[in-house]
């Protein structure tokens, strides 16, 4: 048979059949020892697998996405046979690699702890120690079902029934078998560093009406030293915890009295919302956009017509008002849309954008919920553009310059990806054929790479989804925007055309930040709560030397106030030492100290949060000096 190695050479061999591991040997593969895997045709298989005809041939190495992807699922299967051994009775569900690492859901007698972790990471190493290959048999459903009845795998066997394929694969490594597709690493030896990092809940399958598991999460990399470097942004994380934060900040709270998911905002967290959004505000009005408001009851026949209660009514809620049924929106579109049907539009008015910030509701499961990243509550910078077709690509292009601006601002870095038809949808292929190649078509005039992420749009149009990257390098989907032919058409959109005849116009779905209450989340880590002056809720703080000091210190207060600067003042009698590092915890960018010197020469000192002093300056300097930093936004 013939051999052929991508981007390597071409090799024919007389043998009926081999392993992958043995057809790279023969194609003197170079850094073999770190080849995990192999793809055959194009498919992940393990180094184990027969070779019995020609094929194309490429070693996934160690350190590769695939490989990395490989290792971490291998080792959540050493983490389940770790638990396995120290552990008896627990019941293994599933573990897939995921970002750095991978989980695994336990059903056990008690929830695992923390301090469960660095016993169970000993039995791994054990287990990594031991080189313990591993190997996969394929059987009949069958033969699997009746192989976990054996262990008492009840959840194993849900899995295979619901799979309803009649053979399935098995992977054993030492005394433990799990029902997986594969690939695996060739031995438990591969795997060189990890780390448990956390345990949580999580509902069987999602399902707050099915068991609570215990789950157990991992990192793992490809060496030690890359390990070691991502255990650091993880307790950098840590210090970053927009939960945290935003208590000792004093921006926000939650309350089991008011409800889970429901935020309440502090007056510093409420002055960074005011800030934000009027910040939108200014950038939409010099976008040509208008601002819009539609109420937060809806009757249901609308979500009705408009496909939501078909495809959305899980994530709503609904409410009773004189016998009529009434949903709360989850989202501003039908609104935006009754008001461009008050009355007729020519194609001389178009495009019409309307802007809101809308405050919405949605049905999320307990068990995510977490600060404000995941909420019941949050208000969105909605806006939904109605163009004629003609005007889509400009429109499109037009709000990726407003991402791509906005990100500036925020010191974002980000990519792009396109999420197509979901299973669950309405609309015909062509129209979702027409709005996908519409989004796709302004990303590559722009020259913008994406990803395609299949099924996973709206259940209306596919989107663009922007991934924010922070500080830390992690990913946050914040930016949307969609592009639907459907809505237009369930609500009869028209414009009379140059030829005096009804058309239908287009309708793009965006938001620059997405929630404000998630961006907020993602601003308060990636800044770690030290805000740029221009968003600070406080930027300056004065503090006083002494008590002959306090009347100055207030007719200065009194100057930065009405000089347009959110100033705060400590009068306390308490040492300067103290003040400044309690402003220093409040991550307040300025403290303007008010002494002897000060009072005498009518003017103040400022100190960064830094801890780098300023030059003696007047209170107009300073005025000047925080509202040059408001024009740069800095």
């Amino acid at each position: 048979m013939k051999m052929h190695l991508i981007n390597g050479g071409v090799k024919e061999i007389e043998a009926a059949s081999i392993s992958a591991l043995e057809a790279l040997e023969e194609l003197h593969v170079a850094g073999l020892e770190r080849v995990v895997a192999v793809k055959i045709n194009g498919e992940l298989k393990d180094l184990s697998a027969r070779v019995d005809s020609d094929v194309s041939l490429e070693p996934v190495f160690l350190d590769s996405v695939d490989g990395l992807e490989i290792m971490r699922h291998s080792t959540s299967h050493v983490m389940a046979e770790a638990v396995k051994e120290l552990f008896p009775g627990v019941k293994v569900t599933i573990g897939p690699a995921i970002e750095n690492g991978f989980y695994y859901d336990f059903d056990y007698e008690r929830p695992f702890k923390e301090e469960d972790l660095p016993r169970i990471e000993e039995k791994m190493k054990e287990i990594i120690n031991a080189d313990l290959p591993f190997e996969r048999r394929e059987m009949t459903s069958r033969e699997a079902i009746t192989l976990f009845q054996r262990e008492g795998e009840n959840y194993k066997i849900e899995i295979i029934e619901d799979l309803g394929e009649e053979r399935v694969s098995v992977y054993t490594q030492g005394s433990f078998t799990d029902l997986c597709r594969g690939p695996h690493l060739p031995s438990t030896g591969k795997i060189k560093a990890f780390r448990l990092t956390k345990t949580a809940g999580a509902y069987w399958r999602g399902d707050e009406k099915r068991p609570m598991l215990s789950r157990i999460y991992g990192v793992a990399f490809a060496d030690p030293k890359t390990l070691k470097k991502h255990l650091q942004k993880i307790e950098e994380a840590k210090k970053r915890d927009h939960v945290r934060l935003g208590k000792e900040l004093d921006l926000f709270s939650t309350h089991e009295e008011i409800g889970s998911g429901m935020i309440v905002w502090h007056p510093k967290g409420c002055m960074l919302r005011h800030i934000l959004e009027d910040f939108e505000i200014q950038e939409h009005l010099r976008r040509g956009y208008e601002i819009v408001k539609g109420p937060l009851l809806l009757k249901t026949e609308l979500w009705q017509r408009s496909g939501h209660y078909d495809n959305y009514r899980e994530n709503m809620y609904f409410t009773e008002i004189d016998e009529q049924s009434y949903g709360i929106k989850p989202m501003n579109c039908l609104a935006h849309m009754l008001i461009y049907n008050s009355k007729m539009r020519s194609y001389r008015d178009l495009p019409k954008r309307y802007f809101e910030l809308g405050l919405v509701h949605r049905h999320e499961r307990s068990g995510v919920l977490h600060g404000l990243m995941r909420v019941r509550e949050f208000t969105q910078d909605d806006a939904h553009i109605i163009c004629t077709p003609d005007q889509l690509d400009g429109e499109i292009k037009g709000v990726l310059e407003f991402v791509r601006d906005v990100m500036e601002i925020f010191q974002f870095e980000y990519e792009l990806e396109i999420s197509t038809r979901p299973e669950k949808s309405i609309g015909s292929e062509e129209d979702w054929n027409r709005a996908t190649d519409a989004l796709k078509k302004a990303l590559d005039d722009h020259h913008m790479p994406y990803q395609i992420n299949e099924g996973d749009g709206a259940f209306y149009g596919p989107k663009i989804d922007v991934k924010l990257r922070d500080a830390l390098e992690r990913e946050w989907q914040c930016a949307t925007i969609q592009c639907d032919f459907t809505m237009p058409e369930r609500f009869d959109l028209s414009y009379v055309d140059k030829d005096g005849q009804k058309h239908r116009p287009v309708m793009i779905h965006r938001v620059i930040l997405g929630a404000v209450e998630r961006f907020i989340g993602v601003l308060i880590e990636h800044y770690a709560g030290a805000f740029p002056t221009w968003l600070s809720p406080v930027q300056a703080i004065l503090l006083t030397v002494t008590d002959r000091n306090i009347p100055y210190g207030e007719k200065v207060l009194k100057s930065l106030k009405e000089g347009g600067i959110r100033a705060d003042g400590d009068f306390r009698n308490e040492k300067l030492g103290l003040k400044v590092r309690e402003a220093q915890l409040q991550k307040i960018p300025y403290m303007l100290i008010i002494g002897d010197k000060e009072q005498e020469q009518k003017g103040l000192t400022p100190r960064l949060r830094t801890g780098e002093n300023l030059p003696f300056m007047t209170e107009k300097d300073f005025i000047d000096l925080i509202h040059e930093e408001l024009r740069q936004r800095r």
